[in-house]
């Protein structure tokens, strides 16, 4: 019998702050393009804004930084990557919760991040992790149903016997729901009425106490 138990997270806004992407997305790439067009960062911060929210969020490319540095023509983005590295901050209890629960449970990342992204974003926590799956690299899709299906089979499990928790509430909470995992919405700012998660502290007191069953197939 499969004894399994998986606990899958998503990345930013559950174990990294979004402070990496704010400076990234909204500083760096705009600076870059006002360097190589000669304009002065606020317009070249309404620029890239500007085509970024033409997009928007639910289009993969609005999450590739290497796509908006071919879009406006920039250097490679690796250097900008870096510059901004002093800006990812994980959560206060991210690392007590996941040196907590990896004794009892495989942890995987499961996020739309692509994964040149990833390796600067879970640096030294990323040794928890058996695998790190993201949507976009290795599935070319948003979070969908479908990409936590893929998960499920590459890892040889039952969706019942993964847990995912996540910020997004289609994307990490319905979607994984969908597929027969057990999900759990993480609302740090407490603004969602219902059940929720306000930290992941929370999270490892319902799965150290028991208080969900995972299948066992």
């Amino acid at each position: 019998m499969d004894q399994r138990k998986i606990v899958s997270f998503d990345v930013e806004g559950t174990l990294v702050s979004h402070d990496f992407s704010e400076i990234l997305w909204h500083e760096a790439i705009p600076l870059e393009y006002a360097r190589k067009y000669n304009i002065d960062l606020m317009k070249a911060r309404r620029i890239t804004t500007g085509e970024f929210e033409k997009v928007g969020h639910k289009r993969m490319e609005w999450y590739d930084v290497g796509y908006w540095f071919r879009y406006f023509q920039l250097e490679n983005p690796d250097q900008v990557i870096r510059s901004c590295r002093d800006k990812i901050f994980y959560y206060p209890e991210v690392l007590s919760v996941l040196s907590s629960i990896a004794a009892h449970y495989e942890l995987v990342v499961a996020s739309t991040v692509p994964l040149y992204l990833l390796s600067h974003l879970l640096g030294e926590i990323e040794s928890y992790f058996s695998h790190v799956f993201s949507s976009i690299s290795q599935y070319h899709q948003l979070k969908t149903p479908y990409f936590y299906r893929q998960i499920c089979q590459f890892l040889d499990i039952e969706p019942a016997q993964v847990v995912h928790v996540g910020d997004n509430w289609n994307t990490d909470y319905l979607n994984p729901r969908e597929v027969g995992m057990n999900a759990f919405y993480l609302d740090r700012e407490g603004r969602s009425k219902g059940s929720y998660l306000r930290n992941l502290t929370q999270l490892e007191t319902i799965l150290l106490n028991g208080t969900i069953l995972l299948e066992k197939t």
